[in-house]
């Protein structure tokens, strides 16, 4: 394996960044986890972008900045394709490897990278493993597909080019050249969460950029984190929530990327529509409560294209209906 030549003038090779919104109680042990690492103290950073948080997150960043690799940048714009873009420009790394607030980078992430970036040539996005910390029991009408949705990937054990979107990486646990950033423009501010509007998307469109331009998106299971799987969450209304904004969310980059017409865009929620409700089993799935993981598993699908359908008619506020139903 080649070596990268690292960058001079004390310039980092590797940005971690910590994009972070009212998550004092988590993020300590993200930065932790970061600081520890033992991995060529000079040659990576750590940045804290605050997205306008309002609770404790300024003092426990300035807890870890005594050492001049960590530091804290406020970003007032909220949403987090906002303040992923502010943490690439204000980086001075090379490689921006992103890790989540409520996530725990396992010993020898930032060897990983360094390790893929050195081993595969034009790579313009590398991520890995996430294996769930679970805060209760796993439910039992939780199938291993509707799992992936709360940051759970386990593609391989080995490394693999991923074909996206089929496979993907997760902006909980990625880095990408800065230089590559910067060509397809970062992360596009018309998807992924703002504040507490659920959204999605932005990793995956930013990758599918990344091979449009002609690089490799690579899987590498040694780049592994830890990722929080928090009680709130195992409940199957945050599921049905969940997949119902993944459909919103799937919508949305299809308009960004296509910018069908709105005759097409009624054509292809006509379509959905049709599907979703061809049958009387169907419309059963989609009320009737479950506890049978492939009952559940299809529900979630259900919901997904309902969200699918709201979002190419521009029904954003339909959620705010439909959640008195359910």
């Amino acid at each position: 394996m080649d070596k990268l030549e690292h960058p001079s003038h004390g310039e980092p090779l590797i940005s971690v960044v910590i994009c972070t919104r009212n998550r004092a109680a988590y993020l300590s042990r993200a930065i932790q986890s970061v600081v520890e690492q033992g991995w060529c103290e000079d040659q990576f950073e750590t940045i804290v972008v605050n997205n306008g948080s309002t609770d404790r997150t300024r003092d426990v960043v300035r807890s870890f900045e005594l050492n001049g690799r960590v530091r804290h940048e406020f970003d007032g714009t909220a949403g987090l394709s906002h303040a992923r873009n502010t943490g690439w420009h204000r980086a001075r790394g090379r490689y921006i490897a992103y890790l989540d607030d409520d996530a725990i980078a396992c010993p020898g992430w930032l060897a990983a990278i360094e390790e893929a970036f050195a081993s595969t040539p034009r790579l313009g996005a590398v991520g890995g493993r996430v294996d769930p910390i679970w805060e209760g029991d796993r439910p039992r009408w939780l199938s291993d597909d509707i799992a992936l949705s709360l940051t759970i990937l386990n593609w391989s054990k080995q490394p693999a080019a991923l074909d996206i979107p089929r496979q993907y990486l997760v902006g909980a646990n990625m880095a990408v050249p800065r230089s590559v950033l910067a060509e397809v423009g970062g992360f596009n501010l018309g998807l992924d969460r703002v504040g507490e509007r659920m959204r999605f998307n932005g990793d995956i469109f930013l990758e599918k950029q990344i091979i449009r331009c002609g690089y490799t998106c690579l899987y590498y299971p040694k780049m592994a984190v830890r990722h929080l799987v928090p009680n709130s969450r195992l409940k199957k209304s945050w599921f049905i929530q969940r997949f119902y904004f993944q459909g919103l969310s799937d919508a949305a980059m299809r308009l960004i990327e296509e910018a069908p017409s709105w005759r097409q865009r009624l054509r292809l929620a006509f379509s959905m529509a049709a599907e979703l409700f061809r049958s009387p089993r169907r419309v059963a799935v989609l009320i009737l409560p479950s506890d049978d993981p492939a009952r559940f598993k299809e529900k979630c699908s259900s919901f997904a294209s309902l969200g699918g359908i709201a979002g190419l008619l521009g029904a954003s506020k339909f959620w705010d209906l439909l959640r008195r139903f359910i």
